[in-house]
């Protein structure tokens, strides 16, 4: 709560043209068949819950992809695929090879550049903060546990409904792939720059629950 706190108190002054500097990033992993989670049907009181209600699933070869994201005031970054579980190495690869080409895709200026990114150890591993100190990349310092704070975890709530629109599952991994590139590709700049305008809010919720988890 304390550094959820002080990041706020730091960054509270901030207007959107402070927030335009920002490079948001975040993996998510996306399913062949739904939710990890629990999920909900809705019917009349006393109805069954016949066949509606029930999800397809496999016992193999169901599948998932990790995927690494980034976006800024101008829209949406590369998407990337990961290969297997992402270590410091491949977190480095991927920062390679699509960071400073999404930054100049979305007219951000790399000396003025704020790069987001959460604590995971891949993140603060030795060679990744080596390359963000060799490429001259200012970090934000970010708190622990706090997806509320990150606006690009409503994109990833957009992509994943954009792609429950499809009537068929994909028919393996590959497609899924397919799939998530084609409709990251569909977000709109006005998408990105409406959960960022909203970082004043986020602040200001934090600051009302003193430090503890917001509706964000």
């Amino acid at each position: 709560k304390k550094a959820h706190l002080a990041f706020v108190y730091k960054y509270q002054e901030w207007t959107v043209e402070g927030w335009k500097r920002v490079i948001w990033s975040d993996e998510t992993k996306i399913n062949r068949y739904g939710s990890d989670g629990q999920q909900y049907v809705w019917g009349r009181k006393g109805e069954s819950l016949g066949e509606r209600g029930v999800q397809e699933t496999v016992k193999f070869g169901g599948g998932n992809i990790m995927v690494w994201g980034c976006m800024g005031w101008e829209g949406v970054g590369n998407l990337v695929e990961v290969e297997g579980r992402m270590n410091g190495e491949q977190y480095v690869t991927i920062l390679d090879d699509n960071l400073f080409e999404s930054m100049e895709n979305l007219l951000v200026d790399p000396e003025v550049a704020i790069f987001q990114q959460d604590n995971d150890p891949k993140h603060t591993s030795k060679i990744a903060t080596k390359w963000f100190e060799d490429h001259e990349i200012n970090c934000m310092s970010w708190p622990a546990q706090s997806p509320d704070l990150n606006p690009i975890e409503h994109l990833w709530t957009t992509l994943k409904h954009k792609l429950n629109e499809y009537d068929t599952a994909p028919s393996g991994v590959w497609e899924i792939w397919e799939r998530a590139a084609e409709k990251w590709g569909e977000i709109t700049e006005e998408g990105c720059q409406k959960v960022i305008k909203s970082m004043a809010r986020r602040l200001q919720a934090v600051i009302k629950a003193k430090g503890g988890p917001t509706k964000y």
